[in-house]
């Protein structure tokens, strides 16, 4: 205890000089596995009915809608039309990825021919959530097909603006269970840890949309932890934590180090897990020098969010065998999303080449109700089909849990 008293005293030297660094970091909203307490069944009243919303069943509309269109493979040749003056190098470095970020209309409209009403949605949803892609993760999206699963969960829509029934700024209640700033502490024997609000690219259905658009909310320099680390370190019943945002990979690999030497100095820390995107937005920047400080901080777990199958590609397996080579276990986190993996075959496909990526797929999360996010939504029902459809079908391994984070902070159910 004393030890890591010390060593936060000690390090406010090295915070003085990073408060003048730019913020760094995010994960994806859903990156917070924690087993949930027990919960009336009544919670599931505010998450809709089984059917859908015309009182059609999810297998007759199965039966009918047409199949999620999968990305044409473009590899170079997008490197070549878009950005003719990169080297592999420049392009492969995570930070040139970074900096070059899609984050307007104007540029997105470079790369793919947005629909008129995504040029509408646009104005309608800005400010809302930022837009912002990678230029790896922009290579996957088709072009031409406005309804691409890639697509629709990067490219703002108007529906957006429209707050639905049951929908709220925070459905999970964190700000409510947040004992000092950028800590969440909901069950007692871990916390989930906010250390940014910064990610590489921006997911239309962020369960933590109203900290993505503050941008005066988690920054990510190393004074800004410090009140989180003294509530860790004086909470001696909390084992367990999960640095979450924003995307804590997109922090320096020097702060990501403070901060992981910094919870293990505390001896009651038993387990670290990291919430992240990166390895498939942002594959580059799986580095060895970024494997090689992880597994000082064993054990640390690392829980990453994919959404469709055309997220597999050999970057993002290079960038999870890098990780899993080094003895951190890799866990899955997906959200069911209306017409974009809803559909027992595209999950399928997702699952199983999870698994040839070495990451177990582990949560499958209902779709949380921030404002704007209904056409995103499916009926319970859909989901519990699915896991019916992979069970039996497929190896065990691949079949996810398949949860609900109860509105208002219940928990997962």
């Amino acid at each position: 205890m004393e030890e890591t008293s010390n060593f936060i005293k000690a390090s406010s030297s090295v915070v003085r000089a990073e408060e003048g660094e730019p913020p760094d970091a995010t994960s994806p909203a859903h990156c917070d596995p924690e087993e949930p307490p027990s919960i009336p069944s009544t919670s599931l009243l505010t998450l809709g009915p089984i059917t859908s919303d015309a009182g059609i069943s999810v297998r007759a509309l199965r039966k009918t809608r047409r199949a999620v269109p999968l990305a044409p493979q473009t590899g170079r040749s997008f490197q070549h039309r878009y950005y003719p003056g990169i080297t592999p190098a420049q392009w492969n470095d995570w930070r040139w990825q970074l900096q070059n970020r899609v984050t307007t209309q104007q540029g997105i409209s470079r790369l793919i021919k947005l629909s008129a009403s995504e040029k509408a949605a646009f104005d309608r949803a800005g400010g809302k959530l930022p837009f912002a892609v990678t230029p790896y993760y922009a290579s996957l999206i088709d072009p031409d097909n406005p309804n691409h699963a890639i697509r629709r969960t990067m490219i703002p829509d108007f529906r957006e603006a429209i707050a639905g029934p049951g929908e709220a700024v925070d459905p999970l209640a964190e700000d409510e269970t947040s004992p000092v700033p950028g800590l969440v502490h909901r069950y007692p024997d871990r916390v989930l840890f906010l250390v940014t609000n910064f990610c590489s690219a921006y997911c239309r259905y962020c369960t933590r949309t109203r900290i993505m658009s503050d941008t005066s909310r988690h920054p990510s320099s190393m004074s800004h932890w410090q009140a989180a680390l003294r509530y860790i370190q004086a909470h001696q019943e909390i084992r367990d934590v999960l640095i979450s945002g924003g995307d804590p990979l997109t922090l320096s690999d020097h702060k990501l180090e403070w901060l992981l030497k910094a919870l293990r100095d505390i001896p009651h820390v038993e387990i670290i897990r990291i919430g992240t995107k990166a390895p498939v937005v942002l594959p580059q920047r799986i580095t060895p020098k970024l494997v090689r400080m992880l597994e000082k901080y064993h054990p640390l777990y690392l829980s990453i969010h994919f959404t469709h199958p055309d997220e597999l590609t050999p970057d993002v397996q290079k960038a999870c065998a890098l990780l899993a080579g080094a003895g951190i276990p890799l866990g899955s986190q997906t959200v069911l999303l209306s017409g974009i993996n809803d559909d027992p075959d595209v999950m399928k496909r997702l699952m199983q080449g999870l698994l040839r990526f070495r990451v177990r797929p582990y949560y499958l999360y209902q779709c949380d109700p921030i404002i704007g996010s209904a056409h995103f939504r499916t009926p319970v029902d859909t989901g519990l089909q699915i896991i019916r459809a992979l069970r039996g079908h497929t190896s065990g391994y691949a079949v996810p849990t398949y949860v609900i984070d109860a509105p208002g902070g219940g928990g997962k159910i």
